[in-house]
C-alpha cells in the first residue's frame, strides 16, 4: 500500500480481510498516517445527495456512509446523525432545490422539503425562502476513524511504515516498488498518495491524463458566545457548475461552528497557507495547459474565492445570505485543508473517483469528498480488484 490516508488504510485492511496471512505493508511518507487530507477536512458524513446518479460518487456515499456509521459503533468511535439542511434564498435557489430534492430520491437519500416554520424550529436565526432537510448526513472526526483502520491492520499483522517516500511503482514479475531509500517488492499494490498520486505515476511510466491541481479550503468559526447561531449543519444551493459545496455553517461533533471553506489555489501541494510555496509545484500548475483554460473558465467565481480568503468581510458577507445576524467580529480564524483536484488537460475538473489500472498496481488518481465518508466501501472495491487480479 503506498500512502497511509483514510482511504489507503481502508484498502490495506479490507486486503487482509480478503488475504488472510498475507503480509500487507502501508508506507507513509508522513511522519504519522492522516496526515493531509484525512486530517484537515470538515468531518462531516455525507449523505449522496448532490452526486450524479449512477456516479460512483452517488453509490459509495450512501453504502459508504452506512458502513462507516456500523464501523464507528463497533469501535466507540463518536459519530452522531443530526441530519442538515440546503437552503434556498431566492427564487432562483428554490428552483435548485427542487433539482436536488430529484436527484437525492434517485441516489436513495433521504430528503424532503420543509416548511418555514419547520426551518425556524431546527435554525432559528437562519432567514432564507426554502429548505430540503437530508436525515442521514452526520458528523465524525475523521482521524480517530483513520487511527482504528491502522490499529486494525496492525492487529493482523501489518505494517505501517511512516517516514517512507515512494517514488515509483514498476510493473514486472512481481511489483517494484521504488522508495527514496529502498527497492520493495509485492504482488500487488494500491497507489493512495493523495496530492502526488498523478506524480508517481508519471514515474511510473504511465500517462494519467490529469494532472493534481491543489485547491485550499480555508475555514473560519464563530467565536464561541456567538456560536448559538448555528445548530447543525447548513449548507447553500451549490452551483452546478462547480465541484465545490460554497459557504456552509457546520456544527462539528465537539460544538465548534466552522464557516467555509472557500476555494483558492494553493502555492504548494501541501500549502495550508499562502506563506507556504513551493517552487516545483508552482511551476507545474503554471505550464500545464489545463490550469489556464480552467482559469479562463471559472475567472471570476476564481476572484471571489480569493478576495473570501484576503478579507474576512468577503466570507462573512456570503454567509450573511442565509444568517443575516452575523458579524465581521463574530468569525475568526480557523484551520484549512487541500484538496487533491484532478485537472484534465481541457481545464476540466475532474467530478468523480478515477483509477487507473496498471497490472497488479492500481493508482487512485482522484479521490474527492466523499472519499472519507465511504472509506470502507472505495478499500473493498480496490481490495476486491486486486484479489481478482491475482486470482486470474
Amino acid at each position: 500500500m503506498v500512502g497511509g490516508g483514510i482511504v489507503g488504510l481502508a484498502v490495506a485492511r479490507s486486503l487482509q480481510w480478503r488475504d488472510p496471512g498475507t503480509p500487507v505493508v502501508v508506507l507513509e511518507k508522513e511522519p504519522a498516517a492522516g496526515a493531509h487530507q484525512t486530517g484537515h477536512n470538515s468531518g462531516v458524513v455525507h449523505s449522496g445527495l448532490y452526486y450524479r446518479p449512477g456516479s460512483l460518487k452517488a453509490q459509495f456515499a450512501v453504502s459508504g456512509g452506512n458502513a462507516l456509521r456500523e464501523y464507528c459503533a463497533e469501535k466507540g468511535i463518536p459519530l452522531d446523525v443530526p441530519g442538515k439542511l440546503v437552503v434556498a434564498t431566492t427564487d432562483a435557489e428554490m428552483a435548485q432545490l427542487d433539482r436536488l430534492y430529484g436527484i437525492g430520491r434517485q441516489n436513495g437519500v433521504p430528503v424532503r422539503h420543509l416548511t418555514l416554520a419547520e426551518i425556524a424550529e431546527r435554525e432559528p436565526h437562519l432567514r432564507v425562502r426554502g429548505a430540503l432537510a437530508v436525515d442521514s448526513t452526520g458528523r465524525v472526526d475523521y482521524k480517530l476513524v483513520a487511527a482504528a483502520l491502522a490499529d486494525d491492520v496492525r492487529a493482523a499483522g501489518g505494517e505501517i511504515r511512516t517516514g517512507v517516500a515512494v517514488t515509483a511503482v514498476e510493473n514486472a514479475s512481481t511489483v517494484r516498488v521504488r522508495t527514496t531509500d529502498d527497492v520493495i517488492e509485492a504482488d500487488r499494490v494500491a497507489v493512495c498518495a493523495g496530492l502526488h498520486s498523478d506524480r508517481i505515476a508519471r514515474a511510473s511510466g504511465l500517462e494519467p491524463g490529469v494532472r493534481i491541481l491543489p485547491f485550499r479550503g480555508e475555514f473560519s468559526e464563530l467565536v464561541p458566545e456567538r456560536a448559538h447561531l448555528v445548530n447543525g449543519l447548513v449548507y447553500p444551493v451549490p452551483d452546478p457548475d462547480l465541484p465545490f459545496l460554497g459557504v456552509h455553517l457546520t456544527r462539528g461533533i465537539d460544538g465548534v461552528v466552522h464557516i467555509g471553506p472557500n476555494a483558492v489555489p494553493a502555492l504548494a501541494r501541501e500549502g495550508y497557507s499562502w506563506g507556504k510555496i513551493v517552487p516545483r509545484d508552482v511551476w507545474e500548475s503554471a505550464t500545464y495547459r489545463g490550469s489556464w483554460r480552467l482559469a479562463r473558465r471559472y475567472a471570476r467565481t476564481g476572484a471571489k474565492e480569493i478576495a473570501r480568503s484576503l478579507t474576512g468581510r468577503a466570507l462573512v458577507k456570503e454567509a450573511r445570505r442565509m444568517l443575516p445576524e452575523l458579524r465581521v467580529a463574530d468569525v475568526r480564524r480557523s484551520g484549512a485543508g487541500v484538496r487533491a483536484q484532478a485537472v484534465t488537460r481541457d481545464g476540466k475538473l475532474v467530478d468523480d473517483f478515477l483509477f487507473l489500472r496498471d497490472g497488479r498496481a492500481l493508482h487512485v488518481l482522484n479521490a474527492p469528498s466523499p472519499a472519507a465518508t465511504a472509506c470502507l466501501v472505495i478499500g473493498d472495491r480496490i481490495a476486491e480488484e486486486l484479489c481478482l487480479d491475482v486470482q486470474r
